[in-house]
């Protein structure tokens, strides 16, 4: 796996990966396990590598 996501697009991806599991905590009933959609921008931010960049040949990562 080749990083493909850059600074600036990870910091956006943990700020909406927060917002969105923030959710779990202010919605109630099952509508609250929306929030756990957050995980996904979380993880790809952290492993800096979206798999959604490789097919649409997307790179932010300045280092390539």
């Amino acid at each position: 796996m080749k990083a493909n996501v850059g600074t600036a697009d990870r910091v956006i991806r943990i700020v909406i990966g927060l917002i969105l599991l923030s959710l779990l905590f202010i919605l109630d009933g099952s509508i609250k396990y929306i929030g756990l959609i957050g995980i996904v921008p979380l993880l790809t931010a952290f492993i800096k590598f979206c798999p959604l960049y490789t097919l649409f040949k997307i790179n932010t990562c300045s280092r390539n």
